[in-house]
């Protein structure tokens, strides 16, 4: 039982760091610029949705995946880790052309549906980050019981019921802390992804020097 507390929390707290709600907020705010709250709301609950049933499939799936195109985790973390350093430059410093993050507009806010799923569910909440730590939970559950698979799904869960409550209040977090501080936000968040990513390469080199036996620590 306190094995199953202690994943729930540090799933949990991992996974909202890497999805990090405030993140989406500003994209969400973008992309839904001009509709209706019933379509906002439907926009929110789809993409947490999809988002949460991603988590869950790479959960359930991940070691088989990664068998069946014999892709090791250390090489996920790197290129995962790659990913999240652009991704975090462009939050610190975003690009006139948006780069990575999708510009709004009126074809991209038409379809809620697809909205929903590119970009807010993928990459915007589930992106190779969170990926890469779901496969490394996966791991952990590879002879799993009950009470481990339930801690896991309960903080995927957990954590997405977060972030579409920041959807949904997106606006009056938005005029709470005001534009200049979602973009002051959005920056420091930058920071942080773009450092998580450098620390998904570190541990993902060091790990593929091991396996391979370029070098051994103790």
């Amino acid at each position: 039982m306190e094995h199953s507390v202690t994943l729930f929390v540090g799933t949990f707290t991992t996974l909202l760091a890497i999805i990090n709600p405030l993140e989406a907020i500003p994209v969400f705010l973008q992309l839904t610029e001009g509709r209706e709250d019933r379509v906002r709301l439907e926009i929110a609950r789809l993409s947490c949705l999809y988002g949460m049933l991603l988590l869950i499939f790479f959960l359930v799936f991940g070691n088989l995946v990664l068998w069946i195109f014999e892709i090791p985790l250390s090489m996920v973390r790197i290129v995962g880790g790659i990913i999240l350093i652009r991704l975090g430059f462009e939050l610190f410093a975003p690009s006139p052309s948006g780069g990575m993050i999708p510009s709004s507009g009126k074809e991209s806010t038409d379809k809620p549906v697809d909205v929903a799923f590119v970009p807010l569910a993928m990459p915007i909440m589930v992106g190779p980050g969170a990926i890469a730590t779901i496969l490394g939970m996966s791991s952990l559950v590879e002879h799993p019981g009950n009470a481990v698979i339930a801690a896991v799904v309960l903080a995927i869960v957990a954590t997405m019921l977060v972030t579409f409550l920041s959807l949904v209040y997106a606006r009056k977090i938005r005029s709470w802390i005001g534009p200049k501080g979602v973009d002051a936000a959005t920056r420091i968040i930058g920071f942080f992804v773009a450092s998580m990513g450098m620390g998904l390469v570190f541990h993902g080199v060091v790990q593929a020097l091991q396996q391979y036996g370029v070098v051994h620590i103790r």
